[in-house]
Formats: structure tokens, C-alpha cells, sequence
């Protein structure tokens, strides 16, 4: 193998690496996800608590404002179709959990300013 194809590889893979999906490009996605009832993005909300990426699925934990809310149903297709253009996006899985419980504490200040807390 010669040093020329070895430094190749080397690119190909960084070129690979910088174009696979990362966490942080998925929470930048996710913040066109935006909460119906409060209209502001699930983001900024804090309502999103972990994101792990591996081979282009997705793997989404987060929580919602109150355990009863009615809008629990629509998150996920929502967050699919913000992902959906997302590039090498093969799956996704939310999670939703209530451990912790949201608080208002959680929201970004911008947010918080646009509610009014």
C-alpha cells in the first residue's frame, strides 16, 4: 500500500466523519420543532434531554411540558420531518420520560421572555 492510497483513506474517512450526522446538528434540526399550544421550538422549551446519533439513527429523549399533555401524539412525526432532510438520517426513536419533571428553569431566556416568565 502505498503512502499516497493511505493519506487517501485517511481523507475519505474525515470527509465521512464531517458529513455524518451529529447530536448537535440534530438539536440544531429540532429547533424548527415548534410546541403548538406555546409556540416556541421543543428546543429552547428544554424539553429535549438527550440526543445519540450512531450510523444515522437517531435517538431522541425528552419530556413534555405536563405528563397529561394532549399534544404527546404529534412530537414525533414533527421531529421526523424536521429530520427528514437531514443528511445520512436512516431512523429515528423518541423516548419520552418525566424523570426529571419539566420546569420552567429549563427554558432557554429567550423562551422564557417570549412567555412572559
Amino acid at each position: 500500500m502505498s503512502i499516497l492510497q493511505t493519506d487517501f483513506e485517511r481523507l475519505f474517512c474525515i470527509i465521512l466523519d464531517y458529513r455524518m450526522l451529529t447530536p448537535q446538528a440534530v438539536r440544531k434540526k429540532l429547533t424548527r420543532v415548534i410546541d403548538p399550544e406555546l409556540q416556541v421550538n421543543i428546543v429552547d422549551l428544554g424539553l429535549v434531554y438527550n440526543i445519540k446519533v450512531q450510523k444515522g439513527e437517531v435517538k431522541i429523549l425528552m419530556t413534555l411540558t405536563t405528563p397529561g399533555c394532549p399534544l404527546s401524539g404529534i412530537f414525533e412525526g414533527l421531529i421526523q420531518d424536521a429530520l427528514r432532510d437531514a443528511e445520512g438520517f436512516t431512523k429515528l426513536s423518541v423516548e419520552l420520560t418525566f424523570d426529571p419533571p419539566w420546569t420552567p428553569e429549563l427554558m432557554s431566556d429567550e423562551a422564557r421572555a417570549s412567555l412572559g416568565f
